[in-house]
């Protein structure tokens, strides 16, 4: 019998909630990036907004579509994204991490829209079933890159990894009327995330040493969910890449990374799996 091949992890810059709705390069990459990957037996989404004191993973047969903002049109509370649960890979992910302790949330939360902002665009028919990883906001940085290395044997199972956040992420700073725009601070951090995750991803802490660190990371719920990308290149002996790059409202870096995804280098750039490396300005529209 042929081993199963190993599903890919990615790390999803997603920006605004809007992306949902939305047709900009970002969102159009995401789709290109869906038609290109094979399909999982289910996903695993550490989403920067389950943010909270426990490590946990959703495992309701049904997880309910969370509207965890204030402020959009009516459109985007409207949104459901009715994919299903996957009770046995949320025992599964309990069992594999041991001693490590994960709890098993059947009732409390769901998909909120750090997950399924950007399922719409890669599986928009919500058919694929999708389990959920909090971020445990007491535990330090460490933990989570330690806690991503136990989980990557879950890719050789049939189970995608998405995380899903942003390397810069700094709402005091976004610069409303240019949703186009990049701070020289927030393109420098991110190019330095990058080469880190290009020498040695299992050293992903290091950038905590950039001078523009503590402004691009203000708070480290969006960052985190990167930690699981490098935790899991570093437990494979692996080098994720930047499939997708580009900014929004100057402090929001939207670049995307992807570990074992084998995409296509030279396309055509009519096909529908070409990805673009640099969206550009005009295409934005967050």
């Amino acid at each position: 019998m042929m081993a199963a091949a190993r599903m890919p992890a990615l790390f999803i810059g997603h920006g605004s909630p809007m992306n949902t709705l939305e047709r900009n390069g970002f969102t159009d990459a995401w789709r290109s990036l869906g038609r290109t990957l094979p399909r999982p037996r289910a996903l695993l989404v550490v989403s920067a907004h389950w943010y909270f004191g426990a490590t946990a993973v959703t495992a309701m047969s049904r997880p309910r579509t969370i509207h965890d903002f204030y402020g959009f049109p009516q459109a985007l509370f409207d949104f459901d994204y009715p994919a299903p649960g996957a009770p046995d890979v949320a025992q599964e992910i309990a069992e594999l991490v041991k001693p490590e302790w994960i709890g098993l949330d059947r009732d409390q939360w769901g998909l909120d829209h750090g997950t399924w902002s950007v399922l719409a665009h890669l599986y928009p028919q919500a058919d694929v079933p999708v389990v959920q990883l909090s971020i445990n906001a007491l535990r330090p940085l460490e933990y989570h890159v330690d806690l991503a290395a136990r989980l990557a044997a879950l890719r050789d199972s049939g189970v995608a990894i998405l995380a899903s956040g942003n390397v810069v992420h700094n709402l005091r700073a976004v610069q409303w009327n240019q949703p186009n725009a990049a701070f020289d601070w927030a393109e420098r951090f991110d190019d330095a995330v990058i080469s880190q995750l290009a020498d040695a991803p299992g050293d992903i802490l290091k950038v905590r040493e950039h001078p523009d660190y503590a402004r691009a990371v203000p708070t480290p719920d969006h960052f985190v969910p990167l930690l699981y990308l490098a935790g899991l290149a570093a437990a494979e002996d692996a080098r994720p890449e930047p499939i997708v790059r580009g900014y929004s409202m100057g402090a929001i870096s939207m670049t995307c990374h992807a570990l074992g995804a084998n995409l296509p280098v030279d396309t055509d750039a009519e096909d529908a799996a070409t990805l673009p490396r640099d969206v550009p300005a005009d295409q934005t529209n967050i």
